[in-house]
């Protein structure tokens, strides 16, 4: 796993400090560590490496972060048909989220951490059952051989957490996984396999073409292990009657 960096906004001064920006703060308005945007869902290797997660935790909040990305049946492209993500982050260089309801060919949480080295064998029978019960999904087409913790938001490493909001927080190294393992991680977690990643102004045009829905997130739906029903429930959550939605929406 990889661990997350923040990235901190370009500080702006005002009266007569304002003078005294550098070209740099003018033309980009970013720190120079910023990350790269999220990659497409179909881009090559370069792209998939910046999907792993350098995300800003202190710039402002905005778009869709926190939300439920729900797909139209007319979903056109067949890996997120029926998908519900979780959006973690999103800004006008992309966006990342963590799909919740697809599980991964890898279920089994403590067998994972063997594989990982975190623990060894004697030690599985004495995983907390917090352990136990952590589900492993198919995040996403994006970076599958990397691994996403989403838990709840009592849990915090420094540089490596991506606070997402006040109830749900996103850990990207294997430290956090050394916790669950020992009892000391957060209260509630799904570790995912991949992500779903867009670039700049990607997921805004498929929005726009009606390929997603989208609603403010149900921490029931987030951790539940209940994965076949989470789609009908997301869109419930938006006051949709499936059995009612037409594959294409309109346009008010």
């Amino acid at each position: 796993m990889k661990p997350t960096r923040d990235k901190q906004p370009a500080s702006r001064d005002n009266g007569r400090e304002e003078a005294r920006q550098s070209d740099e703060d003018r033309d980009s308005g970013v720190d120079p560590e910023a990350a790269a945007p999220p990659p497409r869902k179909k881009g090559g290797a370069r792209k998939a490496r910046a999907a792993s997660g350098r995300f800003s935790q202190t710039a402002q909040r905005s778009f869709l972060d926190g939300q439920l990305l729900v797909a139209m049946p007319g979903m056109s492209d067949e890996r997120f048909a029926r998908a519900v993500i979780y959006m973690c982050a999103h800004s006008a260089e992309g966006a990342m989220g963590i799909m919740l309801n697809r599980p991964s060919s890898v279920r089994n949480f403590p067998e994972l951490l063997e594989q990982l080295r975190v623990i060894d064998s004697a030690e599985r029978i004495s995983l907390p059952r917090a352990a136990r019960d952590v589900q492993v999904l198919s995040g996403g087409p994006v970076q599958t051989d990397r691994g996403f913790v989403l838990h709840t938001g009592d849990f915090f490493i420094d540089n490596s957490t991506l606070k997402i909001n006040d109830a749900v927080s996103l850990t990207a190294t294997i430290d956090i996984l050394r916790a669950i393992a020992t009892g000391q991680g957060p209260d509630q977690a799904l570790l995912a396999l991949g992500c779903a990643g867009w670039d700049a102004g990607q997921l805004e045009n498929e929005i726009q073409l009606n390929g997603w829905l989208h609603c403010p997130a149900d921490p029931a739906i987030l951790f539940d292990h209940d994965l076949d029903t989470k789609y009908v429930r997301a869109l419930r959550l938006i006051g949709v009657d499936l059995g009612k939605l037409s594959p294409i929406a309109g346009h008010a």
